[in-house]
């Protein structure tokens, strides 16, 4: 799976005014990032997944797939708190040309460890393709423990671990132990840099959205041993990362977007457009990047 070294970026899903889809915007979000990054992720958190219908999830993915100005190979989002349902959606969505699932870790009901084994286990028998386990305790209220992680990792169709705990204490205990070819991949823009320098294979990304260029001179600025130069391209975003999530994801980068003219910065309810003084300092952020 080295074709999911690097950078995956985590793609928002445009709105326009009215609320739909705009599908014009998605395309200019794929030329934009296609220079820099490695894969696409498609219907993770930041592209508002829970807020989409099956059906335009799918419309979304086979958007994704028609329009790859580079090719790039693409992850889908299919994960949930009812395993059962989970299973249905994998069974009746048509993955032809995508390369990897990525499931979050059951939310809300805080499942045990061993229910979190359980779940994960019925959904790596059953997809037709690998699975990256998504670890993200902040939104899901449960962490998928280094133990868990590493216990999933043996089995076959389990390739990695989008890790979003923050704890680089049990990313390491992963990275010891872990097989060799299964992958820890950061889910936390400000620990990349931190995530490959322990044997992490990359990190899947919000503000890679607006901001390709500079995860691509981190991964090879790292490869190439210039670690002073790698650390200057991470603190580049260490001021405007935390606005980002101020008023929710993807309320921050979707206003980064459009002041690139990417796209609108309209979300779907329960998020809501970002407040005046959040706008005004995103964009005394974003000019000192």
């Amino acid at each position: 799976m080295k074709e999911l070294f690097g950078t995956g970026v985590a793609l928002i899903t445009p709105f326009d005014e009215h609320g739909e889809i705009d599908f014009k915007a998605l395309k200019r979000l794929l030329v934009h990032t296609a220079k820099s990054v490695d894969y696409y992720v498609v219907m993770g958190t930041t592209g508002e997944s829970t807020t989409l219908s099956k059906e335009e999830k799918r419309s979304v993915l086979k958007f994704v797939l028609e329009n790859n100005p580079k090719k790039l190979p693409i992850v889908y989002g299919i994960g949930g708190n009812n395993t059962q349902s989970v299973l249905d959606e994998i069974k009746s969505t048509d993955l032809t040309g995508v390369t990897a699932l990525l499931s979050v870790s059951p939310y809300y009901n805080k499942p045990p460890q061993e229910g979190i084994f359980q779940h994960f286990k019925a959904l790596a028998k059953a997809s037709p393709l690998p699975v990256i386990l998504y670890n993200v305790p902040g939104r899901t209220g449960s962490n998928i423990s280094a133990q868990t992680t590493l216990r999933l990792a043996s089995i076959k169709n389990i390739i990695g671990i989008k890790e979003a705990s923050g704890n680089l204490e049990q990313c390491m205990k992963i990275i010891k132990e872990k097989p060799k070819d299964f992958m820890l991949i950061s889910g936390d823009d400000m620990l990349t840099l931190s995530i490959y320098a322990i044997g992490g294979v990359g990190v899947i990304s919000v503000l890679a959205n607006a901001l390709p260029q500079v995860f691509r001179k981190i991964k090879e600025h790292f490869h190439a041993g210039k670690l002073s130069q790698a650390q200057t391209d991470q603190f580049r975003i260490i001021d405007i990362n935390g606005s980002m999530y101020e008023e929710g994801n993807p309320v921050g980068v979707k206003y980064v977007l459009s002041l690139i003219g990417v796209c609108g910065y309209h979300v779907r309810l329960p998020l809501v457009a970002p407040s005046l003084g959040l706008q005004n300092r995103i964009e005394e952020l974003y000019k000192k990047i």
